[in-house]
């Protein structure tokens, strides 16, 4: 297999006394479809976190294209642009969705403000939501603001390649969406991952059964700060696994402790 486009050695992190991960490995290639997945509070979004250089790890290390990382997402050494889509959209209320499209060219590049705006009506098309650049976070359903979310994460500067995103991160994307919201959400993240200029590799983390079928292509499961089972999505079905079983069962009877 070629090389990681990102891979995490020996990462661990702690809050208070809680200890979220343990010693975790995990890599990312190139054009992959990563599903993390687990109960709650085992880590999953400190993972994400983590990779999108938005938290350092107590220890471990981070490496992007075989080059280690060093400080944050915010000292610039990366090599490849990591967007990420937070569960609950994180829009600005107070800016349109042009606004919220467009912040990351409005704020650090010099492109006319025309040009700004034809490239956020681009991405706007790419998500399904042409002609919606004058409305405000508030004027939209949840499926909605997610898209938005989706278009912005996306955006990058044709001037600057480092003003791009090669891996998009998903937290929860469907979280708090009905089955039929979820399924179009699930359909433009495989469609994003197929077109040109948008982002063809990706990870995800999420809970829904339908999510994790039809956006992974494979599976790392997680439980008490500690990579469980790895394998791809068709093969959660035959696996023997009781942690993987329990889990996409719902049983509550099983290795997985049910707290309250």
């Amino acid at each position: 297999m070629s090389e990681p486009i990102i891979e995490l050695k020996g990462i661990s992190k702690s809050f208070g006394h809680n200890k979220v991960l343990d010693n975790i490995d995990l890599q990312i290639y190139r054009g992959e479809a990563l599903g993390i997945i687990g109960p709650s509070g085992t880590g999953k979004s400190t993972i994400l976190r983590i990779i999108a250089g938005l938290m350092e790890p107590d220890s471990g290390e981070v490496y992007i294209e075989g080059m280690k990382r060093e400080g944050l997402i915010e000292d610039g050494g990366d090599t490849v642009g990591i967007g990420m889509v937070f569960q609950q959209a994180a829009l600005f209320d107070s800016l349109t969705v042009e606004e919220n499209v467009g912040f990351l060219l409005y704020q650090h590049s010099r492109l006319p403000r025309a040009r700004v705006r034809d490239l956020v009506n681009e991405k706007l098309e790419m998500v399904g939501l042409p002609g919606t650049g004058d409305l405000y976070p508030s004027a939209l359903s949840g499926g909605m603001r997610k898209r938005v979310s989706f278009a912005r994460a996306i955006m990058s500067n044709p001037d600057n390649p480092k003003q791009g995103t090669e891996v998009l991160l998903y937290d929860e994307p469907t979280a708090g969406l009905d089955p039929i919201a979820s399924t179009v959400i699930e359909d433009l993240i495989r469609h994003l991952q197929s077109i040109q200029g948008a982002c063809s590799t990706y990870a995800i983390v999420t809970h829904q059964d339908s999510t994790i079928r039809r956006t992974a292509d494979r599976i790392v499961f997680l439980y008490q700060g500690i990579v469980q089972w790895q394998g791809q999505v068709n093969e959660i079905d035959s696996t023997n696994h009781a942690l993987i079983q329990q889990f996409m069962s719902g049983n509550v009877s099983g290795p997985i402790q049910v707290v309250g």
